[in-house]
């Protein structure tokens, strides 16, 4: 039963995930020919990360992922592999710190994942970029939109974290 649990759960929230991605809920961010915006996609897969550990978090991140990188977003087919990193990494970090520091700490172990497949990505198939410093010019952009939205997004499922388990909601 508690495997049921888990995995309706789990899909759930990575639904949830990726309806987050999509407008109106998200909102879009023209960057020159590039197109991003500002999404609370991450939000979903920690809190699925905090209660139910790195398993359910990396689950979470890549079905929830989908929908953003295969339809919404197909520029960039890396965003799944992103989302299962911080959806597992959110699971390692919230066993022993706060959801709001796991949340954030697990934003700067998929950073790097960002910046390296983002930088492969424009400089190799995006038409939008031609040089290297016009590719790190978006991926900027894009890693200080990521940052906020972690920290955001960290700071809600802290509260939502709290309140699931002071009125006793358990998985």
């Amino acid at each position: 039963m508690k495997k049921i649990k888990t995995l309706t759960f789990v899909a759930f929230m990575a639904a949830l995930a990726n309806i987050l991605s999509v407008p109106p809920i998200a909102i879009p961010i023209p960057l020159g020919t590039f197109q991003t915006s500002i999404h609370f996609t991450q939000l979903p897969l920690f809190i699925a990360g905090i209660l139910l550990g790195s398993t359910a978090g990396l689950m979470t991140g890549a079905i929830g992922g989908l929908f953003m990188s295969l339809v919404f977003a197909p520029k960039i087919p890396f965003i799944i592999g992103g989302l299962a990193i911080l959806g597992f990494a959110v699971g390692v970090f919230a066993k022993r710190l706060r959801p709001l520091y796991a949340g954030i700490l697990a934003w700067l172990v998929q950073a790097p994942y960002v910046a390296v497949t983002d930088y492969a990505w424009f400089t190799l198939f995006s038409p939008a970029t031609k040089t290297p410093e016009a590719a790190w010019a978006f991926i900027t952009s894009i890693l200080v939109i990521l940052t906020v939205e972690a920290v955001i997004s960290s700071a809600l499922a802290e509260v939502i974290v709290a309140y699931l388990k002071k009125a006793r909601i358990e998985l």
